[in-house]
């Protein structure tokens, strides 16, 4: 059945945003709040629209009260098993436990999903929701994003996807049916393609504008926090890790890491790829540029000499290797992530653009 793959003016798309008790209700209500923008609020901009391009609701095994992850409750609008035929189907983020994903929590909704997807409907996460909707087997060999903080137990559970966290979104499948989003936020870049895709890209940027939105166009990498794989068994290999961690601005860390190791050089490199899945000196380079992301946000040193800090006599390979692992130069990585003057304690001031001048009141 070839089901409907764009809005039109008197018939909105249905959106049925999936509730569950792993929820993360800010990014169930964000979504809800931002497809229903056209019926709910002005849009500076937009084209009017003789009906709102989307009819989102709630959606879950049974309709009423439900408590999300944060113990916070909202109302199921409609069960699933009342719903023939939707649309765009979401799940959003959702909260992983120490044990992580217990798959076969909600048989009712995998099935469902199955048949909604058959029926035409494009299935789409927001973070973590991929891990609910993996379990369909319908994203198996097809790729995907998820939060870099999930992504190795991802990994772990659903080793059938392949699976790339610096990515913001990724829409994959024969009719680009198969829509996830990455780490937390990118939520806003799923809603807003759906938004361009099914209303026009005018609407996706009025809706940014509208929300103050914008596309995480540089991707995740520089989001990203660099935690060597420790879990590999290997005491030799973790001892090195150890060292390296508080000494990897020296000068030829591998070569102390095999002297301290008494390893053959051979021998310590292919164990030591094996087990972190990084040669050894990309690990220190990666050690390297998580330690210079933290002085560029933090200090008010310079590129240079942070270079030396980290253990670079070369400030121009330094910002090529920090280009290469992060996407973005070391200058404007400072400018996107550095703590911004008005959020500085005793600095709101009237300097132009500080965002607060003195006298101000949040609210």
């Amino acid at each position: 059945m070839q089901h409907r793959i764009a809005a039109t003016r008197s018939e909105p798309l249905h959106v049925s945003l999936v509730a569950i008790p792993e929820a993360v209700v800010s990014t169930l209500s964000g979504i809800f709040d931002v497809m229903n923008a056209f019926a709910l609020m002005p849009l500076a901009g937009n084209a009017p629209l003789q009906a709102p391009p989307f009819r989102v609701e709630i959606v879950g095994l049974k309709p009423g009260p439900l408590e999300l992850a944060s113990r916070v409750p909202v109302v199921v609008q409609r069960s699933v098993a009342a719903l023939e035929e939707t649309d765009i189907i979401i799940v959003p983020s959702i909260l992983l436990g120490p044990e992580g994903w217990r798959k076969g929590l909600y048989p009712e909704l995998v099935d469902w999903f199955r048949v909604m997807y058959s029926r035409g409907a494009l299935l789409c996460s927001a973070c973590s929701g991929i891990f609910l909707l993996a379990e369909t087997g319908l994203f198996d060999g097809a790729e995907a994003t998820v939060h870099f903080g999930y992504a190795r137990a991802f990994a772990s559970t659903f080793p059938e996807v392949p699976i790339h966290p610096e990515r913001v979104l990724v829409v994959s499948g024969r009719r680009e049916e198969l829509i996830t989003s990455g780490a937390s936020m990118t939520w806003h870049d799923l809603v807003l393609y759906l938004i361009a895709r099914h209303a026009g890209a005018t609407a996706a940027q009025a809706v940014a504008r509208s929300f103050a939105l914008q596309w995480h166009q540089d991707g995740l990498a520089p989001y990203i926090v660099f935690e060597g794989r420790k879990d590999h068994g290997d005491q030799a290999i973790q001892a090195a890790q150890d060292w390296v961690a508080t000494h990897f601005s020296v000068a030829n860390p591998v070569e102390e890491m095999i002297r301290r190791t008494g390893l053959a050089e051979r021998t310590f490199k292919r164990r030591f790829t094996s087990a972190t899945a990084l040669s050894p000196i990309t690990y220190v380079q990666r050690l390297r540029i998580e330690d210079a992301k933290r002085r560029l946000e933090r200090t008010a040193a310079s590129v240079d000499e942070i270079s030396w800090q980290v253990g670079y006599e070369e400030p121009a390979f330094f910002r090529r290797l920090f280009k290469r692992v992060t996407g973005l130069s070391p200058g404007t990585y400072r400018r996107r992530f550095k703590i911004p003057d008005y959020a500085r304690p005793g600095s709101q001031d009237e300097r132009p653009g500080s965002g607060m001048t003195k006298g101000s009141k949040a609210g």
